[in-house]
């Protein structure tokens, strides 16, 4: 089962160079973040008539995010737990029916800019939110990947120019300890357990020609549960795509589990 997470910065701007992609790479579910579209909006007849189910929790203008499968949806729910005052679209869960039941979480964490600040205290309190539902994702003994653009970069070799970002929300001492906080509950931070070193990026920034120098980022995750750590077999970042036209300043990332 190939599980892809993909930020395309607005379905409206991105939906041929998301299709695009799709057709290319043909992923059995892909997680989307910053739809930015209300449910109703969302062009779900491209990804059903090629054979995808489609799950979205949207928001006007803003966030939003969505799953697409080859396979059955069940169980679907919208919105972290933890504060039923929280109207942001960032959360989405479902189990997906392949060979076995993988539970799947798409997210769209918090930036926190700038920081210190609302925002930052808003991205702290939503990862606590998270940890808290990760704990609970892991009592149920099985295969769980919580995919999406984390907006963290876990240590300086995530980032092309680390000193950059120290005053960054996406840097901070305490977002890189919120989450390892995560991990340590047992989860599987997927691409570096197969992949070491530096330049190795999912985000590059529009401006100041950052794709055509390589002034990236990691901040796009898939974290697994130890149930879907032993079933990874591959994990991929499709940066070329970065290269195209209209594209998103996220790429795709990847995982293949025998599931």
């Amino acid at each position: 089962m190939k599980i892809a997470t993909f930020n395309i910065n607005g379905i409206k701007a991105r939906v041929q160079a998301l299709c695009d992609w799709l057709d290319e790479s043909s992923p059995d579910v892909a997680l989307l973040q910053e739809i930015k579209s209300i449910d109703e909006n969302f062009p779900r007849e491209l990804f059903e008539e090629r054979g995808y189910n489609v799950e979205t929790h949207g928001q006007k203008s803003f966030n939003g995010v969505a799953i697409l499968s080859k396979f059955p949806l069940e169980d679907v729910t919208r919105g972290l737990p933890g504060d039923d005052s929280d109207e942001q679209a960032r959360w989405i869960e479902a189990t997906v029916v392949g060979d076995q039941a993988v539970r799947l979480c798409g997210l769209y964490l918090p930036n926190g800019n700038p920081c210190p600040g609302p925002k930052y205290d808003y991205k702290l309190a939503w990862m606590a939110r998270l940890e808290a539902r990760a704990k609970e994702l892991l009592q149920g003994e099985m295969p769980v990947v919580m995919a999406g653009d984390y907006n963290i970069i876990p240590q300086d070799e995530d980032a092309a120019r680390p000193e950059a970002w120290q005053e960054d929300a996406l840097a901070r001492p305490e977002s890189r300890a919120a989450f390892r906080r995560i991990l340590n509950l047992g989860f599987t931070e997927a691409f570096r357990a197969r992949v070491q070193g530096p330049e190795h990026y999912s985000f590059w920034d529009y401006q100041a020609g950052s794709w055509q120098r390589n002034d990236g980022i990691r901040i796009d995750h898939l974290l697994l549960s130890p149930e879907a750590a032993d079933l990874m077999q591959d994990v991929q970042i499709d940066a070329g795509i970065r290269g195209r036209e209209k594209p998103s300043d996220h790429v795709p990332v990847w995982i293949d589990l025998a599931a």
